[in-house]
């Protein structure tokens, strides 16, 4: 492997990478994220902090909340679909993140 690259992992990433099949994903997420983060900063330095951000969400998107994730299953629950076991924790986690949420709000 060639040293010389701006995006070569650190030897100690190599070297753990190296010990199973599934590495290479992570090698390979590793190196895009890289590739992405030095996009970021150019788009960042050429077109601004907003069309950074507009980047960012699209190449990497945050994943929908519990509380989303619960929304969707509950919908489908009430159009007579049955959530699996999974699903039923998806749906309690999202009901219980959503509870949190409203006990942080005051009571003013």
């Amino acid at each position: 492997m060639t040293t010389n690259h701006p995006i070569t992992p650190p030897q100690e990433l190599v070297e753990q990478w190296s010990d199973d099949q599934a590495s290479l994903v992570t090698a390979a997420k590793w190196g895009a994220d890289q590739e992405l983060a030095v996009c970021i900063a150019e788009v960042h330095r050429t077109h601004g902090r907003a069309m950074a951000d507009w980047l960012s969400l699209t190449r990497r998107p945050k994943p929908p909340s519990a509380v989303a994730q619960a929304e969707t299953l509950i919908e489908r629950f009430e159009d007579g679909w049955a959530p699996s076991p999974a699903q039923w924790g998806t749906i309690r986690e999202g009901l219980a993140e959503g509870r949190r949420a409203l006990e942080t709000l005051s009571n003013d």
